[in-house]
């Protein structure tokens, strides 16, 4: 009897908010650590069906960073990773990444006791993510424009 193939496994689709201000001239971003490994990441989190990319995008930013602020409708970018499912099982994930900008970081948000949050400039955050699409999104926008 034939084997069969084993199906490749579709990406799940979360959206991510990249929280940005602008300090002197210098646009920094925001990143948060992940609860399971501490690594530095987005603010991002699944599809749910009744939030747009971006209505999503500022939700998880809220949640996760205590980020309130603007979220532009269209994605400036994505980049791919394997999440870690509680069961020890990977995921392919493809993020869509919503540029935020933000108005208000607030002392007090839902996972504060779970997260870290810290401003880096897109290089060091290119230095300080795991994901290397993640690592070449944040190089493409630390480079200067003409």
């Amino acid at each position: 009897m034939p084997r069969k193939a084993k199906q490749r496994q579709r990406p799940g689709q979360q959206f991510a908010a990249l929280p940005v201000k602008n300090v002197d001239g210098e646009t920094l971003v925001l990143l948060v650590t992940s609860r399971e490994t501490g690594r530095w990441v987005l603010p991002k989190g699944w599809r749910e069906k009744n939030l747009s990319g971006p209505e999503l995008a500022a939700k998880e930013a809220y949640e996760e960073a205590g980020i309130v602020g603007v979220v532009q409708d269209k994605p400036i970018g994505s980049y791919g990773y394997l999440k870690r499912l509680p069961k020890g099982q990977l995921k392919p994930c493809l993020v869509k990444v919503f540029p935020m900008r933000v108005d208000d970081l607030l002392d007090t948000w839902p996972e504060a006791r779970q997260r870290r949050r810290q401003w880096f400039t897109f290089a060091q955050a290119a230095l300080n993510v795991d994901e290397a699409e993640l690592v070449e999104l944040f190089l493409n926008l630390a480079k200067p424009v003409d």
